[in-house]
């Protein structure tokens, strides 16, 4: 390495000769030996020339360089035609402002792209020289779907919209057109040996930030155009601004003591301190020297960028870690009166009253997440997966990789004095318990599959705990553990089977379903199947519905010990097979997909509506027979995690209603009566938690019961809401909603078939169904209403009137529906007509 030393006067000489010398000495030490670059095992070295080895071993650009950028400079430009027809097509400045930077900084990327091609002899192409608006070849055409790029008909189409139209049609196609500009960027960068030339290199990471910060901003765009109330909602804790249709809010409970750290209840990450607190003071002008006019330009673009939102967008600064999981909400169980909440930190005990408010009983600290829970006459189960969960339920955590102090499985409490609940049992599981499923339950015992879906524990901590490779059959995965509690002595609870519900019916080869991985072009990247998330089991029915990572499965459970699996399906648009819901009477499934996880924004506007979402089944002969997708509509923020998740029937006769949990994009319900044509009927929504960086939050669970919706907030606490009358929804068929018998308990992922009483409200229900489909007219049901207000008064009274039995038992008479639905609604009406009938004579 050779120093250069600035002198004067005598020393420059001195300097000039030492500089002499050392070229000299250089010269002198080189050695003429030869240079050989070895062939494949068995062929001849070559020789080269020390200008060959430099070449060889200064590989600045590789092939796939070459390639990556010859592709990107056509599908720049298709943004930039797009972008060029904004100014005639709209008056949206938000639009225009985005159209004219897209232009700008595609231009100004492809002149980069086809300098440094032309700089090393490679072929630049010329951009214009593509025609965008004619067919290509289908090798072509694929290679463009890939890339995000739009179709020659798509860019007609948007060439003839105007206004609004071309707004949302604009945002459409440019968002997956930059997102197919990351993909090809991150794809290049994990071959080995590309991007290796540091300008290059430095491109692709300008790239891929300005591309998402524009991807960001256009979300934005796209969910402005939507005329939703839900969308924009203000960000805040307490405060966050509120948007509802045909839900009326009751009451708000915040967490209890002892679930919430007082200085941070939100879980908001902490802030790290600025700089000049830690030392750093800003430069002063002096310091920074004269800046030149590229370097304020540059400068006020990064204070433009922080003002409009964009990545980096806050001026306060978080560190990466959030706090962890220990105190979000998780899910619910009811019996009777009693309401008992999960959460990472154990659970709460509440009273509901007649009204169907919450009174905090309890408080069970007991962490070690997920917290899910069930009930069981005087016994309560409760999921525990995570690695700091304790036998004795202790504070400390465990920080070895083995040992006996660690529990993951099924803690048993004894509740029968809610005010101190007490564990009686455990089971320990290989993957720890994170849901579980009460599929039967009589004075002896309880029967109950579990779902572990985390690591599998170290086989020196639990005997058998193996995790093999995929098909081996020691493996602790591929499969379900079926447990078994004895009622009287919960402490002597085991698994008695672990089957292999996953098992290819023909070699019985275990890992026998999905093996993971893309569906083919445009599909989603689906997770192994080798667990179950949920499996929710109706008994009446003998069936079971599984959402098992990349499967939907239907299992017989007619011998409860010996699940047999009867059906599987998949769906190419699905990331991760959630939860499973039967609907009233077990004829149909609602199948949940997790994707992201839980803690990803994936309702933003421009994300595929089948991403994410429920998809509906019908259940034919044993077979799932797919009918529709659902997501909820309204698009949410970038900053608001958000995809399917818990939720549960609303029994009103006659039709099929879910009210359904999507995290931070609030609780939607559904009417999927026509599973063909799934329509949502009401909302709530809040607004982020944090306007600028998403913060884990929103509803973890909503379920319907005894006429209230309650909903697990993550973060803010328990909420209790009632559905309104509306045009979806009379007051009739709300009121027998309430009166709905679906079990002593309401259960996670239990189901029992759903029955109404003989009262006249129940009837009213489904005269208001005959008349909106038009069956029946409204002045038959005016008449049909007025006896059966006789009816209901006369009940409430001595109850005995032949002759108004006689006239209640007729009023169904000439009452007929050419189509299945109607038929069935006539018939149930005749059933609770007989009923009514019944009880007046």
């Amino acid at each position: 390495m050779t120093s250069i030393v600035r002198t004067e006067g005598r020393g420059a000489a001195l300097g000039a000769l030492l500089l002499l010398s050392s070229t000299a000495l250089s010269t002198a030490l080189a050695q003429d030996a030869p240079i050989v670059l070895p062939g494949a095992p068995g062929q001849d070295a070559q020789a080269l020339s020390a200008e060959e080895a430099i070449k060889v071993s200064d590989a600045r650009y590789s092939p796939a360089d070459v390639a990556y950028l010859q592709a990107m400079i056509p599908h720049h430009y298709q943004a930039v035609v797009m972008a060029r027809m904004a100014p005639e097509r709209t008056n949206n400045e938000d639009v225009l402002a985005a159209a004219g930077r897209i232009e700008r900084s595609q231009l100004d990327e492809i002149s980069f792209m086809q300098t440094w091609l032309s700089d090393r002899g490679e072929d630049a192409p010329d951009p214009e020289s593509t025609d965008h608006m004619h067919e290509v070849s289908d090798e072509a055409a694929k290679a463009h779907r890939a890339m995000g790029m739009a179709t020659p008909e798509q860019i007609a189409q948007l060439e003839a919209a105007q206004g609004t139209e071309f707004d949302r049609m604009f945002l459409d196609l440019m968002i997956p057109h930059h997102e197919g500009a990351v993909t090809m960027t991150d794809t290049l960068l994990h071959q080995p040996g590309s991007a290796y030339e540091p300008r290059l290199f430095d491109f692709t990471g300008e790239l891929v930030n300005d591309q998402t910060a524009e991807i960001n901003r256009m979300n934005r765009l796209l969910a402005g155009l939507s005329e939703d109330e839900r969308v924009g909602l203000a960000a805040g804790v307490d405060d966050a601004g509120q948007a509802a249709k045909n839900l009326t809010l009751l009451a708000s409970l915040p967490k209890p003591p002892g679930f919430f750290d007082p200085s941070n209840p939100a879980g908001l990450p902490p802030v790290l301190p600025a700089e000049d607190e830690a030392g750093d003071q800003d430069d002063t002008p002096e310091d920074r020297g004269e800046e030149t006019a590229e370097e304020e330009a540059a400068d006020e673009a990064e204070t433009a960028s922080r003002e409009e939102g964009e990545s980096g967008d806050s001026m306060t600064q978080y560190v990466e870690r959030y706090p962890h999981l220990a105190f979000w909400n998780t899910d619910m169980a009811f019996a009777g009166d009693t309401l008992v909440t999960g959460n990472y930190h154990g659970f709460n005990i509440y009273k509901l009253d007649q009204e169907g408010m919450p009174t905090l009983t309890s408080s069970v600290v007991c962490p070690g997440g997920q917290g899910d829970v069930s009930i069981v006459g005087d016994l309560l189960i409760m999921s525990v997966e995570q690695t700091r969960g304790r036998v004795d339920c202790g504070l400390q955590g465990i920080e070895e990789d083995v040992s006996e102090e660690r529990f993951r499985g099924l803690r048993i409490f004894d509740i029968s004095d809610l005010s101190r609940p007490k564990q009686v049992g455990q089971v320990q599981t290989c993957r720890g318990s994170h849901t579980h499923s009460v599929v039967a339950a009589d004075r002896r015992r309880i029967v109950v599959y579990n779902s572990g879906t985390s690591s599998i524990r170290d086989e020196k901590e639990l005997e058998g705990c193996v995790e093999g490779l995929p098909g081996e059959e020691r493996s602790a995965l591929f499969s379900i553990d079926v447990i078994e509690i004895p009622v009287r002595r919960p402490e002597r609870a085991r698994i008695i089977s672990s089957p292999r519900v996953f098992a290819d019916d023909e070699t019985g080869r275990i890992a026998g379903l999905w093996s993971g991985g893309d569906h083919g072009e445009g599909t989603q990247e689906t997770r192994r199947t080798d667990q179950c998330h949920d499996i929710t089991v109706f008994p009446e029915k003998n069936l079971a519905a599984g959402a098992c990572s990349g499967n939907g499965i239907l299992l017989d459970i007619s011998d409860p010990m010996k699940p047999k699996r009867i059906d599987a399906v998949n769906d190419d648009g699905f990331a991760y097979w959630h939860s499973a819901t039967f609907n009233n009477d077990g004829t149909k499934v609602i199948f949940t997909d997790e994707w992201g996880g839980g803690v990803q924004p994936r309702c933003k506007a421009s994300d595929p509506m089948n991403w994410g979402a429920d998809a509906i089944y019908r259940i034919e002969d044993g077979k799932l027979v797919y009918e529709s997708h659902y997501k909820m509509p309204a698009p949410q923020s970038d900053t608001e995690n958000c995809v399917a998740h818990n939720g549960s029937v609303v029994p009103v006769p006659g039709r099929d209603l879910f009210v359904q949990a999507w995290y931070q994009g609030g609780l939607s319900v559904m009417d999927f009566t026509d599973e063909k044509d799934p329509v949502e009927v009401a909302y709530f929504d809040r607004g982020p938690i944090m306007e600028d960086r998403t913060v884990i939050g929103g509803y973890w669970s909503t379920y319907y019961y005894d006429g209230k919706i309650y909903g697990t907030e993550i973060v803010r606490g328990l909420d209790v809401m009632a559905l309104e009358p509306s045009e979806y929804l009379t007051e009739n068929e709300l009121a027998a909603a309430a009166l709905a018998d679906f079990g002593d308990a309401f259960n996670p992922q239990q189901q029992f078939p759903v029955s109404w009483p003989a009262e006249p409200v129940v009837a009213k229900a489904y005269i208001d169904q005959l008349v909106r489909s038009g069956t029946v007219t409204e002045d038959a049901a005016s008449r049909m209403m007025a006896t059966l207000d006789q009816a209901a008064e006369a009940l409430s009274g001595s109850g005995r009137d032949r002759d108004l039995a006689g006239a209640v038992e007729g009023l169904a008479e000439g009452v007929s529906a050419s189509d299945a639905q109607g038929q069935e609604r006539v018939a149930a009406l005749t059933g609770t007509l007989a009923g009514i009938a019944g009880r007046l004579r």
